[in-house]
């Protein structure tokens, strides 16, 4: 029966904000009671107080106001302690449980405010019972149970840029509130996580300028719908950025791996904020930034590829426990610097990968094994078998190479093992089969071999049909001519030999027109 927003009064300053509750009086003999929340803040040098509602509407003569309390971080079940009592004959008569404890209004007999003034800590929370009585009957009781939201801001304001920003809100008693929720000045809803001892914590890593404003804290409360909702303003320095001066180096890790074959890059075992990947070739000074990801912002990796990706199970980036999965290629060796951010502590975690890729081409009348690998310096040793015995090869950096005279034959076909020692010991070996049918890199398909072939059948038929009809008018010809002469006289007309053969020879006029037809 009551309202977290409607009567609300507030106070705000640089290092302290927190929120007043207007009380609802209960009749008496209810069992149930009113909550207000009290926002504390431990970094605050000025103490704040908090006034608990107690107000008789109708002013009535002679009435004794006693204010008791249950402390809720007591164990052993300790009963009601007086904090203050008051009467209109005697004048304050009970000492108050605190100096800075008194009612809020000296003149509470002619106005009938018997509020109740503390300067309040989170040890302060408990259920507290105003008891006002006339001739020892009660006329009015008041129940409030006193729950003190504690919220932490570190670092405090103003809070330098791409530092980690912890919002942290505890309320005792914790039985008070169902949740904690938090909301940034745009309104984006933040992950909040429950942490034993600590509270429900919300975190901001790489803080920007943007960053900056007032930050929602809001309580839900069990078995209802009310929420009460408290402000923390965040200034964010415009000038000064976090440095990050502990950063701890955990053992280089050397490996090896095949191309095309996954292989885990191992990150710290922390649970962090954000983690971010770098890595640096061989051929480069320079670390470059491959993979970022902040599991508090929730943000989608936008680098994230089919080569690289975070690791799953038992491993589970959305609670900060980070690891990734890499595919690479020959090219991508080199090491790798994966960094993963807690508060403004960093874990660093470097791996050296070398890349080993095998592969085989003709070269004139020799198939020319080679085995490639990047990062040649954490290699000691490169070396081709062939039925466990080494082969003599040409080496050079990166690469060794094996040549095998073609054609391949039964006694040089199997099994060649290209085999990678690194500095540390670690060996890892890549199979090349060669058949019988030494590959080429030169060789084309039998079908497009033949198609030339195939084209140039009809091509051939037609020239010949060319050349016969060619030569079939010329012969009619001669006989033509033949038969135009006297008898007994005999004609040559060819003078030559040679007159033969052209006069058989195609023109090449009739060759196209032929083809026409």
């Amino acid at each position: 029966m009551h309202d977290g927003g409607s009567n609300s009064k507030g106070l705000c300053n640089r290092s302290l904000c927190f929120f007043l509750l207007s009380s609802i009086v209960h009749p008496p003999r209810q069992n149930n009671f009113l909550l207000f929340f009290f926002l504390f803040f431990p970094t605050s040098l000025k103490q704040q107080v908090t006034t608990l509602e107690c107000i008789l509407t109708e002013a009535r003569a002679d009435v004794n106001i006693n204010w008791m309390v249950k402390y809720l971080n007591l164990n052993g079940g300790v009963g009601w302690q007086l904090v203050l009592s008051a009467s209109e004959r005697d004048g304050f008569f009970g000492g108050a449980s605190k100096p800075s404890t008194r009612l809020a209004d000296p003149n509470f007999l002619l106005t009938g405010n018997f509020s109740l003034l503390l300067q309040a800590t989170e040890q302060d929370a408990g259920i507290y019972k105003c008891l006002i009585e006339q001739e020892r009957k009660t006329i009015k009781e008041t129940v409030i149970l006193l729950a003190i939201l504690t919220v932490f801001q570190i670092p405090p304001s103003p809070v330098p840029q791409t530092s980690t920003l912890r919002l942290i809100a505890k309320v005792t008693p914790e039985t008070s509130c169902e949740f904690i929720s938090w909301e940034s000045p745009d309104g984006t809803s933040l992950k909040t996580v429950l942490k034993p001892r600590a509270g429900f914590v919300a975190k901001v890593p790489q803080l920007t300028y943007d960053d900056a404003g007032s930050y929602k804290c809001a309580v839900h409360t069990y078995g209802s719908d009310t929420v009460f909702t408290f402000a923390v303003n965040i200034i964010v320095d415009a000038v000064s950025m976090a440095s990050f001066t502990r950063v701890q180096h955990g053992p280089t890790i050397f490996t090896a791996t095949q191309a095309r074959t996954s292989v885990p890059l191992t990150c710290p075992t922390v649970l962090g904020d954000c983690v971010f990947l770098y890595w640096q070739s061989s051929s480069s000074s320079i670390n470059k930034l491959v993979y970022h990801y902040d599991h508090w912002r929730g943000n989608t990796p936008s680098m994230e590829s089919a080569k690289l990706q975070l690791a799953g199970s038992p491993y589970n980036a959305d609670a900060g426990s980070f690891s990734f999965l890499y595919t690479p290629g020959l090219k991508d060796g080199g090491l790798y610097v994966c960094d993963v951010l807690v508060n403004d502590h960093i874990f660093s975690q470097r791996t050296l990968l070398s890349v080993l890729k095998v592969m085989a081409r003709r070269l004139g009348s020799k198939l020319m094994l080679e085995c490639l690998y990047s990062e040649i310096s954490q290699v000691r040793d490169a070396w081709w078998e062939y039925q466990n015995e080494r082969c003599p090869t040409k080496s050079s950096p990166g690469s060794v190479v094996v040549a095998l005279p073609l054609p391949v034959t039964l006694d040089t076909a199997g099994n060649y093992t290209c085999t990678l020692r690194l500095k540390n010991g670690q060996t890892i070996s890549a199979v090349h089969t060669v058949n019988t049918v030494a590959p080429s890199s030169h060789s084309s398909s039998p079908h497009l071999l033949l198609l030339p072939l195939l084209l140039l059948v009809p091509l051939v038929a037609t020239t010949t049909a060319v050349l016969l009809r060619q030569q079939k008018r010329i012969s009619r010809r001669g006989i033509e001519q033949s038969l135009s002469v006297h008898s007994g006289e005999t004609e040559n007309i060819y003078e030559n030999p040679e007159d033969v053969r052209q006069d058989l020879k195609p023109r090449q006029a009739d060759v196209y027109k032929e083809l026409e037809r």
